[in-house]
């Protein structure tokens, strides 16, 4: 009989004696500035020392240092994190920390290269499981070596735009306010909302049709959608939603690179809201009973 494998991936965390190699190299290149936050510090010794250099700094981890980070940050470092969640937990990280990232900031992932397999492991202490994986990003790599790799992170509308590129969507106006992001998708609050809190998720690779994504696509967009759904309750406290893509030209469709709209609704926004997304087509908002 198969042993169930259950995720421990608060046992990798390691009580360290030194600043860990990519945070050094953060910190030999000057690339730690301003507000900075340590997301998934684990016991926090880098966040501590670079405090006690006089840096300001704060630690953030679910299993060790449990109070979640306010504000924004200029700096923000996740060191070998990734690699021991499975995907949908990386997703989390990801959304949280571009989340919390001020809109000119700049966030660094650091993630291992020594890993010799992947999937559960049988921790040689502890004797619970574990999970590794290697880890790719589309974003700068800073260091590359047998041993780690380290990403810069910007927000994707703060990216160097491509020559002649004409979507809206591909050069994403630099005033939008980034709700967060993932490595495949990004969301932002519509530049010309129907509602306050009005929020679209995209794609970042430029596809048409809902219909032509690939699955891990819509399935990034449907677990940030929940992601997004939890920061626009936070800050707007809407009573519903209405939740939307229009797929080619008679359904309304006029950028055409895929996007779905989470747009609030409010008690008294309109007369009689029964019906819903009915009422795209005239007339056809209420039933004929």
């Amino acid at each position: 009989m198969e042993i169930e494998k259950i995720n421990h991936p608060y046992l990798t965390a390691i009580k360290r004696s030194n600043i860990s190699v990519p945070t050094r190299y953060l910190l030999s290149h000057n690339l730690l500035k301003g507000r900075i936050l340590d997301f998934g510090c684990g016991f926090g010794y880098d966040t501590d020392e670079l405090k006690n250099r006089g840096h300001d700094i704060v630690g953030y981890d679910y299993y060790y240092r449990a109070d979640y980070p306010d504000g924004k940050f200029d700096t923000i470092i996740c060191n070998y994190v990734l690699n021991v969640l499975e995907p949908y937990a990386q997703a989390e990280v990801m959304m949280n920390v571009t989340n919390l990232l001020h809109p000119n900031g700049t966030a660094y992932f650091a993630v291992r290269r020594d890993l010799q397999e992947e999937g559960f492991r049988l921790h040689a202490i502890h004797k619970q499981y574990t999970y590794q994986c290697n880890v790719h990003l589309p974003f700068k790599s800073l260091v590359c070596n047998s041993s780690y790799e380290l990403y810069q992170y910007n927000h994707f509308n703060k990216l160097s735009r491509i020559e002649g590129e004409k979507c809206p969507f591909c050069r994403l106006s630099r005033r939008v306010e980034i709700i967060c992001e993932t490595a495949t998708c990004v969301a932002f609050y519509d530049g010309y909302p129907i509602s306050p809190g009005h929020a679209l998720i995209i794609p970042k690779r430029h596809v048409a049709s809902y219909f032509d994504l690939s699955n891990h696509e819509r399935e990034a967009m449907n677990v940030m959608l929940q992601y997004v759904k939890q920061k626009v309750d936070e800050r707007f406290h809407p009573d519903g939603y209405n939740i939307g893509i229009n797929v080619n030209e008679a359904a309304g469709q006029s950028v055409f690179h895929v996007h779905m709209h989470l747009i609030p609704r409010y008690k008294g926004d309109v007369p009689n809201p029964k019906g819903g997304i009915r009422g795209v087509i005239p007339g056809k908002q209420k039933y004929n009973i």
